[in-house]
């Protein structure tokens, strides 16, 4: 007589549920495993997925020109004029811009030693700044047209961090380039230009009259030169700007521009997030093994246990095809449910750490796929040594144990 499909999932059924301690034991390499491969792809999938959909919020639209270095190796400059010339191009929305002052540094109080910079850079800053590089201000407010003639600074991101400011009160100062500046804000992290993170930005008329940044324009004192401008150009025209932008910046020497799109730069990081991935697969696919030898191991303790139970069956008619069917099945339902509960506690994970960093939540088909199946493979892999014993035992051999 031959078995239904239900008829043996039953009969599997009751073996697994006959040593419910020891099942579990043995399932619980499975979903480990499992959960490991699952929680990895859908982190990776879900980090990815968030931070594209941040620089599609930021936009792709930013480009920005660096000064870099001569043909001699000496550190160049950009014009003075260069943010109006990049301005004055068809396809340009906005120029922004800042120049870092070296000679600057900013401290908590003028006690700490000159050595102890924190990595912190002075920068002067054009007004529109925050607007162009998709940032806001997250404690105070930004320069205006007073302040940024005044001794007042904002704070980045990090600068603030590290200098201990967490908010920004009335008469709070920094000792920045041998004087006090007033705190007027704090920055919040900027994606797109990370470097501002760690700035402390002045105007650019404060920076000429308190910090020595000026430059002579056309016979005259004029603040900058600027360092950096953050360009946003019109969407469907990015790289007709990008190809012009350094020879419009500088047209003496566009060699000069560093010109990047700080977009790219963050996409190949969200590309790259993912490299480190096969890394914790792998100790998936250990864990995945070490399980499969449990289950196999079982599996022939099984067999060597209910020797009388398959004598029994074989004597009242069952064939060595549904001895060995019982036993595969019973396997493949072993690590099936090691398998399910993996999935889960794989898509549980990814779901808490994904809501935990506001991330949109997203595990690709093929790891919750994959795991169920990578578990029925192992099962059936694990299964079939035992399975094989089990279906060459002969009726009378197995009962003399009984």
């Amino acid at each position: 007589m031959r078995l239904r499909l239900s008829d043996q999932a039953r009969v599997a059924s009751v073996g697994v549920r006959a040593r419910k301690l020891r099942a579990a034991l043995s399932a619980l390499g499975i979903a480990i495993g499992v959960a490991a491969i699952v929680a990895v792809l859908g982190l990776s999938s879900s980090s990815q997925a968030g931070l594209l959909a941040e620089i599609d919020r930021l936009g792709t639209n930013l480009l920005t020109a660096d000064s870099g270095r001569s043909f001699a190796g000496a550190e160049a400059q950009l014009p003075v004029e260069a943010p109006a010339r990049v301005g004055n191009l068809a396809a340009v929305e906005q120029v922004a811009h800042t120049a870092a002052i070296d000679d600057a540094k900013v401290y908590r109080t003028p006690l700490i030693p000159a050595v102890s910079t924190n990595a912190l850079q002075v920068r002067a800053a054009s007004l529109n700044l925050p607007e162009v590089v998709a940032t806001g201000i997250a404690q105070g407010r930004w320069l205006n047209e007073a302040t940024a003639t005044e001794p007042v600074v904002v704070l980045g991101a990090t600068a603030a961090r590290r200098l201990g400011f967490d908010r920004v009160v009335p008469g709070q100062r920094v000792w920045l380039g041998g004087q006090w500046f007033y705190v007027a804000g704090i920055l919040r992290p900027t994606l797109l230009a990370s470097e501002l993170d760690t700035s402390a930005l002045v105007g650019y008329r404060a920076a000429e009259r308190y910090l020595d940044h000026v430059t002579v324009a056309s016979g005259a004192a004029r603040a900058g030169p600027p360092g950096t401008l953050y360009v946003r150009a019109q969407t469907a025209r990015v790289a007709q700007v990008q190809s012009v932008l350094a020879q419009t910046a500088n047209p003496q020497s566009p060699n000069e521009v560093d010109v990047s799109q700080p977009s790219d730069a963050l996409t190949a990081r969200a590309a790259a997030e993912g490299a480190f991935d096969s890394l914790f697969l792998g100790l998936g696919v250990v864990a995945l093994i070490v399980g499969a030898v449990g289950v196999a191991n079982i599996m022939i303790i099984s067999v060597l246990e209910r020797r009388s139970e398959i004598g029994l069956r074989r004597a009242l008619g069952a064939t060595r095809r549904q001895i060995r069917g019982q036993f595969l099945a019973e396997a493949i339902l072993l690590t099936l449910i090691g398998g399910a509960a993996g999935v889960a506690a794989g898509v549980l994970s990814t779901v808490v750490y994904a809501r935990s960093r506001s991330w949109q939540v997203v595990v690709p088909v093929e790891a919750w796929a994959g795991g169920i199946v990578a578990a029925i493979v192992i099962g059936a892999i694990a299964g079939l040594v035992p399975a094989l014993r089990a279906a060459r035992l002969s009726p009378t051999e197995a009962l003399r144990s009984v």
